[in-house]
């Protein structure tokens, strides 16, 4: 029976995802596909380096290894603000695609640098994540619990190529290199599909608004006071500078959106963004989070949810519709989310609310 190196294994599913996303023709999704395929090819490189001990290999593998972690922030930074890739982060590449041209003049400490970036890209992502205030604009607000944790696994698999990378270090300089099989199988079995598939959520969740048109939706609605309006104006100028709101910026912040919210029930948009519903009410995107944590007590996502499901518990009641055609009438893009997030809020499942407030009703 023929025996296929792991990476190879690896590198093949990995081709296949890519090709899935390619296929799929999404725009938002075109960086997942680009980093899947890095991915892949930088697999085959070990996978070849490690059964062939061809020079461009070796050489090859580091220079592939040091762009994987600046992707994966590009992938995950993207859903938080529209920004480009900084040149900045080419930097490690190049300087190890010009050292390795320096044997045998120079070692240079390859490992060490590996190690050290994938640490610092890993916890950089972990804060991203942490931070309320850090909330991604760019995702749809019914996905945002499961971006955030998408974030969060990214940046703990980054940590752990970190630990491997230093594992590999230690077993060469320790052991003459005799574990390095058992760490390489370790990190390429588990931790970069992981990283992958962290990649490809997040990437499936960030909406841009190209396609649709809010220059009817930015107007301001007429019931808002010029009071309100000069708090928003405060609010605006201090995005520049701090994320601290007062108590009575956070009020009239939260009963703008509140009053946005009943008149054009924008919430039953499944695609709703926290940035465009920034850009409808003509507030900072983190602005609103701030606000809304400080009055609700809750994230954005769990907010527009409720009104959501205060939108699908009327369905239930007013119509015979199905769950189903409840949950898509009502914003919500999956049924396990929204069984989760009526769960939270009713304390009950959908047919069970149902089924209660009927039987109560015909009992009087």
């Amino acid at each position: 029976m023929i025996a296929i190196p792991l990476p190879f294994v690896v590198a093949l599913l990995l081709s296949i995802l890519a090709m899935v996303m390619y296929f799929r023709d999404e725009k938002d999704e075109r960086p997942a596909f680009l980093f899947l395929t890095l991915c892949a090819l930088t697999t085959t490189i070990v996978g070849l380096r490690w059964s062939t001990d061809i020079t461009l290999f070796r050489f090859l593998q580091p220079i592939l290894a040091s762009l994987i972690p600046a992707t994966a922030w590009y992938c995950f930074a993207r859903a938080h603000r529209k920004t480009g890739f900084s040149y900045w982060h080419f930097v490690p590449p190049v300087f190890l695609f010009v050292a390795s041209f320096t044997y045998p003049f120079w070692r240079p400490p390859l490992d060490p640098i590996l190690t050290t970036l994938y640490a610092v890209y890993g916890i950089a992502l972990l804060r991203l994540s942490i931070k309320q205030e850090n909330i991604p604009t760019h995702v749809r607000l019914g996905d945002i619990p499961n971006a955030i944790k998408a974030e969060r696994a990214a940046g703990i698999m980054l940590l752990l190529s970190a630990m491997i990378d230093g594992a590999f270090a230690v077993d060469f300089a320790v052991f003459d290199g005799r574990h390095s099989m058992l760490i390489l199988t370790f990190g390429h079995a588990l931790i970069l599909p992981l990283l992958a598939i962290s990649v490809v959520r997040i990437s499936v969740s960030i909406h841009s608004d190209s396609s649709h048109d809010d220059t009817e939706e930015l107007a301001p609605i007429s019931e808002e006071s010029s009071a309100t309006v000069t708090l928003k104006e405060k609010a605006t100028k201090a995005d520049a500078n701090s994320n601290s709101l007062s108590e009575e910026e956070a009020n009239a912040i939260v009963e703008n959106i509140d009053r946005y919210m009943k008149d054009r029930q924008v919430y039953l948009d499944p695609d709703l963004t926290l940035d465009r519903l920034a850009r409808k009410v003509c507030i900072p995107a983190r602005q609103i989070s701030a606000a809304i944590n400080l009055i609700h007590q809750r994230n954005v996502s769990q907010v527009i949810n409720e009104y959501r499901i205060a939108h699908a518990q009327a369905l239930l009641l007013d119509t015979d519709d199905t769950i189903t055609q409840v949950y898509l009438n009502s914003g919500f893009q999956t049924k396990s989310n929204f069984n989760r997030e009526f769960s939270r809020v009713v304390e009950r499942t959908p047919s069970a609310y149902r089924r209660e407030v009927k039987n109560t009703l015909t009992s009087r």
